[in-house]
């Protein structure tokens, strides 16, 4: 299950991320907020779980992070 671990770390810090883009833009900073989204720690972690999937779907691994096999959905 290191694969599900994995995964829901990479969700939590891409909450946490979220998080600081809200408050970003809450303050005003919506300049900051947009630099955040398309060069900072929210594109990374977005990029991040994003590999993760990819890579899932190319080692013949589930969702779950379990082989699949014959007759296996």
């Amino acid at each position: 299950m290191a694969y599900e671990r994995q995964l829901n770390e990479a969700m939590e810090r891409l909450d946490q991320a979220l998080a600081q883009l809200r408050n970003l833009i809450k303050r005003g900073q919506n300049q900051d907020a947009i630099r955040f989204m398309e060069e900072g720690a929210l594109k990374e972690r977005f990029e991040e779980l994003q590999n993760m999937i990819s890579i899932s779907q190319t080692n013949g691994m589930g969702s779950r992070g379990t082989a699949n096999g014959p007759g296996m959905l």
